[in-house]
């Protein structure tokens, strides 16, 4: 079945073979990536839509030398399988197997670590600069971007920059109009209307049948073409306007083609882009059609139908806290008409889609953005409006100061819901969101929040659109809850009050957020042996429940605190400056994230490392015993 495929452990190998070969080894590695991904989900369908471009640019290429940048990364399957960890890629994103994102610690052939789009361009740029400054006239820099990446502002900066550096570099634009969703605005549009330019396709297809054949014919069409475009394209082509040379649109899956073309550009100095079309999910039916679903795969599947073989749960269980936020969000808006919705290209990951289905003109899809989000959140909300700006925890991380210098500072009424908070499994430590409680709690005027269960989250959104609330942080980690009849009506929530969930008289435990409902699980089972847990819900880091603090200070000389982030100048962090203040002389045990980068893993496994499963609770609970 890998009849060339299995004899290629690295590129070198696959230079040896005839470019008519190529086909082939694309089939090979496309099925590859098929049958590994049926039995060991991950990321599927952004891999299989650059299969052919990634046997080119390694083809053409002198990796590791040169240097290849992935933007996102979860397209790099293929050229992870193509550069020596083809055997090993049973172990994607399995606890101590290979990363879902290229990694520098991994490979040699991963020249910039990547997880958060948008990064690939300026990361080019600079290692194109630093080549240049070193002497390295002979070293080759590619980005590729895609995947909606190019609404990142960020990619902007990048070309901004390049176009005034003029580095001997190559952007690929890897154009299959897809994010995880479809990609929106007008940067899609932009690059429709270039890739069906008639006048230019028109001359290119006719030169193409006469002058396709043969390396000196090539180069005859492609400076006749390039002629062609820059009458067609020259006042409208953003990239030619940036002193960019541009080429294309090309075939993204004619390997052959892309090959030839590489080899051409690789001849030409300074800085170029090549946009090249592809399809997303390219070779997969079922990815073909819902590229959305099979952006990623959740579960094992069958390769001749793309159906679901794990079997699908039976018993009622806890809905994703996504699903709570999505519903919640929509019963709020409907009684609400100042509520409005934000996501910087995540509705369907966020569950927005469920409200944006329903009133459309009250749904924002931003594109990559984060930064631009928040800003455009701050905006409605100066403007009375009352935006629920939804973004995924790591990835607010980039808009640090917008949180800071455009809302927090003029106290608006932005609804932040950090979804995918704590740990979040095989994508590992890119997507972590593990840092958000550290990062905004030196923020004045802000609400951080995080609910035990979807209840506690109903209530947190609830009460966050309330009026005179200001800006509001309301995190919550990916997956399912702990109660099955969540929808209940609404409470609101005194800002800045916890709740006791159970007495005792040996221990004091703090928990933020819901491995609350783990705490307590444990606290139940301690009972049992006769030892007694007093357990806080505390609902909020920011700001803390000081009549709840003061009163265990006084009563305990031990006291737990449990979160699902960092414990640097996280929660727990939070409790002992406190407690500083007010001279308590017992002792705190901190639970959380240590301080270092959490690799990949299933969330059990990580939580385990870190010492947060029931043993790990367990044990911090009954040391004054021990």
């Amino acid at each position: 079945m890998y009849e060339l495929l299995n004899a290629i452990e690295t590129p070198a190998d696959l230079k040896k073979l005839p470019i008519e070969k190529l086909p082939q080894v694309c089939d090979e590695l496309r099925h590859f990536i098929i049958e590994s991904l049926s039995n060991n989900p991950g990321h599927f369908g952004a891999s299989l839509g650059v299969v052919e471009l990634t046997v080119a640019l390694h083809y053409v290429f002198n990796t590791p030398y040169d240097k290849l940048i992935w933007d996102v990364g979860h397209q790099a399957y293929g050229h992870k399988i193509l550069t020596g960890r083809r055997k090993r890629f049973v172990t994607n994103r399995k606890h101590g197997g290979l990363s879902g994102f290229p990694n520098i610690f991994e490979s040699e052939y991963d020249a910039f670590g990547v997880g958060h789009s948008s990064t690939s361009i300026s990361a080019a740029l600079g290692m194109a600069i630093a080549s240049h400054l070193n002497g390295e006239t002979d070293r080759n820099i590619v980005a590729v971007i895609g995947d909606g990446s190019l609404t990142g502002g960020m990619a902007y900066e990048a070309l901004n920059n390049m176009a005034s550096a003029n580095p001997d570099m190559l952007v690929i634009l890897n154009d299959n109009n897809m994010a995880i969703d479809n990609v929106t605005g007008g940067m899609s549009q932009y690059l429709l209307d270039i890739s069906t330019s008639k006048t230019y396709n028109k001359f290119r297809t006719r030169l193409s049948d006469a002058l396709a054949k043969g390396a000196h014919k090539r180069n005859i069409f492609t400076r006749f073409t390039n002629t062609i475009k820059n009458l067609v394209t020259r006042h409208t082509n953003m990239f030619e306007g940036l002193n960019i040379r541009y080429f294309g649109p090309a075939d993204g899956h004619n390997v052959i083609h892309l090959v030839r073309i590489l080899q051409d550009i690789k001849k030409i100095k300074g800085p170029k882009m090549l946009h090249i079309i592809t399809v997303k999910g390219k070779g997969f039916k079922a990815a073909e059609e819902n590229q959305t679903a099979w952006h990623a795969v959740g579960g094992r599947f069958d390769i001749a139908t793309g159906r679901a073989l794990d079997e699908p749960e039976t018993t009622p269980h806890p809905p994703k806290f996504q699903d709570v936020f999505g519903n919640t969000i929509l019963e709020l808006a409907r009684k609400n008409d100042k509520i409005l919705g934000i996501t910087p290209a995540m509705p369907s990951g966020c569950s927005l889609n469920i409200m944006m289905k329903e009133m459309p003109n009250r749904t924002f899809d931003v594109g990559i953005a984060e930064q631009h989000a928040v800003t455009f959140s701050a905006g409605l909300a100066i403007s009375g409006y009352i935006p629920f700006c939804n973004i995924y925890s790591s990835f607010a991380q980039r808009a640090f100061d917008q949180i800071i210098h455009d809302v927090a500072l003029q106290k608006l009424n932005v609804v932040f819901c950090f979804d995918r908070a704590g740990i979040v499994g095989a994508d590992g430590a890119t997507h972590h969101g593990i840092f958000d409680v550290s990062m905004l709690r030196p923020i004045p005027n802000l609400v951080i929040s995080s609910p035990m269960n979807e209840i506690e989250l109903r209530n947190l959104m609830f009460t966050a659109q309330l009026p005179d609330m200001g800006p509001f942080v309301i995190r919550y980690p990916r997956g399912r809850g702990s109660v099955v009849d969540w929808q209940q009506p609404m409470e609101e929530v005194a800002v800045g009050r916890g709740r006791k969930i159970s007495e005792g008289n040996d221990v004091a435990v703090l928990t933020l957020g819901p491995l609350g409902v783990r705490a307590q699980n444990v606290a139940r089972k301690l009972k049992d042996e006769g030892i007694g847990v007093e357990h806080y819900d505390m609902r909020f880091a920011k700001p803390l429940d000081t009549a709840i603090l003061d009163d265990v200070m006084k009563r305990y000389d031990y006291i737990v605190t449990i979160e699902d982030g960092s414990i640097k100048g996280g929660f727990g962090a939070a409790i002992v400056e406190y407690a500083n203040e007010k001279g308590y002389k017992g002792e705190i045990n901190v639970l959380g994230i240590p301080d270092r980068f959490i690799e990949h893993g299933t969330v059990a496994e990580l939580h385990q490392e870190c010492g947060l499963d029931e043993e790990g609770i367990r044990k911090a609970l009954i040391k004054k015993k021990g």
